[in-house]
C-alpha cells in the first residue's frame, strides 16, 4: 500500500470516526425533542404524578440529559447499547435476534437486483435505438417512482391472494429451524424490493453502459475484428464497472433501509417492524440502538466503496 493510499486511508477512517460521533448525537437528542414520555406510556390513562415519577426514577429518565448522553456515549465502546425501557433486555440481544430475518431479506435483494440490473442494463444500453430498449428504460423509470409499499401491496394481492402461490406475510415460529418455510416467507418480500432496486440499478448500468460504448477504446477494439459484447467485456468491463460499485453501494444501504417498510407490510419480526414497534412505544434506548446501527453501516459501506473504487480505476490511486 503506498503512502499515498496510507494518508487516504487513515483520513477516511478520521472522517468515519466524526460522522459516528455526529450521528449518535444526532439520533440522541433529536429523540429527546420528540413529544411523549416513556413513563406515561408505560402506566394506565390517569396514573398520579408520584408514580409516573418513581417510574422515570426506576427508567432513568429523569437523570440530567448530558448524563444519560454520556452514559449511553460510553456504553457505545464496549458494545452495551443499554437496555429496553419495556423489556429490561439489552438491546443489542434484540438487535441480533431479528438479524436471522432482516439480513437474508436484505442481502438476497441485493444479490437479485444485480443479477436482474446488470444484463438488463446492458440489454438497454445496447437496444437503445429500438422499441425493446425503449421499453426497457420505460419500464425501469416506472419502477423507479411507484411507491414501494405500494409494489408490496400488489405483489401480495397478485401472487398471495389471487394465484395462491405463496404466503401473504408473516415469518415461521421456528424461525430458519424450518428453512423451507422461512425462504417461503422472504419470497415475496425480497422480490418487493427487488423490483424497486434493480429498477434504479437499471438506470446506472445503462448510462454507464452508454458512456463505456463512446470510448475510443471500444472504437478501436470493433475495427480490430471484436463483436461489440465481446470488447465490452474485454475492454469496457472494469472501466464501466468503477461508476456502478459507487451505486451499488448505495444499493446496500438502501437495502437495509428498506426493510423497515418491507417487513411491516409483510408483517416480517426484524430489524425494521423492531424499530417501528420501538418508536410506537417510546422505548429510545431501542430506537436510538436500532438507528445508530443502521447509520454506522451505511457510513461503512461508504467506505469500503471508496476503496474498492480506487482498486478499480488505478486512476484514483494517485489522488489524496
Amino acid at each position: 500500500m503506498g503512502l499515498t493510499m496510507l494518508g487516504y486511508l487513515l483520513r477516511r477512517l478520521g472522517w468515519l470516526v466524526g460522522s459516528l460521533f455526529l450521528a449518535g448525537s444526532a439520533v440522541f437528542f433529536l429523540l429527546r425533542v420528540l413529544p411523549g414520555d416513556p413513563a406515561v406510556t408505560l402506566l394506565a390513562v390517569g396514573s398520579p404524578p408520584e408514580q409516573i415519577e418513581a417510574i422515570r426514577h426506576q427508567l432513568g429518565t429523569d437523570r440530567p440529559l448530558l448524563t444519560q448522553y454520556g452514559d449511553w456515549f460510553g456504553g457505545l465502546f464496549t458494545g452495551n447499547l443499554g437496555d429496553s425501557l419495556f423489556t429490561r433486555t439489552p438491546v443489542l440481544e434484540q438487535i441480533v435476534d431479528r438479524l436471522p430475518v432482516t439480513l437474508p431479506l436484505a442481502l438476497s435483494a441485493f444479490v437479485a437486483s444485480i443479477l436482474v440490473a446488470v444484463p438488463v442494463g446492458v440489454f438497454a444500453a445496447l437496444r437503445r435505438r429500438n422499441a425493446a430498449g425503449v421499453a426497457v428504460s420505460g419500464l425501469a423509470q416506472l419502477g423507479i417512482a411507484l411507491p414501494i409499499f405500494w409494489v408490496g401491496i400488489v405483489v401480495v394481492w397478485l401472487v398471495a391472494v389471487q394465484w395462491r402461490w405463496l404466503p401473504p406475510g408473516g415469518f415461521p415460529r421456528n424461525g430458519w429451524q424450518d428453512p423451507g418455510a422461512a425462504v417461503q416467507s422472504l419470497v415475496l418480500p425480497v422480490v418487493t424490493l427487488t423490483i424497486a432496486q434493480a429498477s434504479l440499478l437499471v438506470r446506472y448500468v445503462r448510462s454507464a453502459t452508454l458512456d463505456v460504448l463512446n470510448q475510443e477504446y471500444i472504437r478501436t477494439a470493433r475495427s480490430l475484428g471484436y463483436s461489440l459484447p465481446r470488447a465490452l467485456w474485454r475492454h469496457g468491463l472494469r472501466n464501466g464497472a468503477a461508476p456502478v460499485v459507487n451505486v451499488l453501494g448505495v444499493l446496500l444501504a438502501g437495502s437495509l433501509l428498506g426493510t423497515v417498510v418491507i417487513e411491516s407490510v409483510f408483517a416480517l419480526p426484524g430489524l425494521g417492524s423492531l424499530l417501528l414497534t420501538s418508536v410506537k412505544s417510546r422505548d429510545l434506548p431501542v430506537v436510538q440502538g436500532a438507528v445508530f446501527l443502521m447509520t454506522a453501516t451505511v457510513l461503512l459501506l461508504g467506505l469500503a466503496v471508496d476503496l474498492i473504487q480506487r482498486l478499480i480505476d488505478p486512476r484514483l490511486r494517485g489522488q489524496a
